[in-house]
């Protein structure tokens, strides 16, 4: 059987992840994960929490970006990738300015981002469950949490990079 692929260029697959995260997002706070997730810490109403939205933002987006990167790790030049990833994230901004967020608040944001990023690949070079540890500090702060609960965030991660990795897989980045 012949193999189909799709050919994209990297501002194609920024516009398609960037869709893809807001997807994945929209998912969680609606269909009751976050809800289940934070009843556990005792946050009730997470989606009415500014600073956690936000954090669960860029959590997403860090796992989407990620495996991006794996599955195009070693048969496209990195230039590629990071130009795709770099629309990703501009669509993002560009999504959160056009519904409400101060277009001031971006630059501070996108540093959080940057800051999260380091964060969470230092973590996934030790386990699946540090990098549950490192999003839920920034998520809920110093709180004690469940010990189930690092594992879980991180499976939300996993969740989404599966099949992402798998579409990615079958697509050309070209000029």
């Amino acid at each position: 059987m012949a193999k189909f692929t799709t050919k994209m260029t990297p501002q194609e697959l920024g516009d398609t992840l960037a869709s893809l995260v807001w997807e994945s997002f929209s998912d969680f706070i609606a269909d009751g994960e976050a809800d289940a997730l934070f009843a556990d810490l005792g946050v009730t109403e997470p989606a009415a929490d500014q600073r956690i939205v936000e954090e669960m933002l860029i959590f997403l987006m860090w796992a989407h970006t990620r495996a991006t990167q794996l599955a195009f790790v070693s048969r496209v030049p990195s230039d590629m990738i990071r130009e795709g990833l770099d629309a990703m994230h501009r669509g993002v901004f560009e999504d959160m300015a056009e519904h409400g967020t101060p277009r001031s608040h971006l630059p501070v944001f996108e540093q959080r981002v940057g800051a999260r990023y380091a964060e969470y690949y230092a973590a996934a070079d030790k386990s699946d469950a540090e990098i549950g540890f490192a999003a839920l500090r920034h998520l809920v702060g110093p709180r004690e949490v469940p010990p189930h609960l690092p594992l879980a965030l991180a499976e939300r991660a996993i969740a989404v990079a599966g099949p992402l990795r798998d579409f990615l897989e079958d697509v050309d980045l070209i000029e």
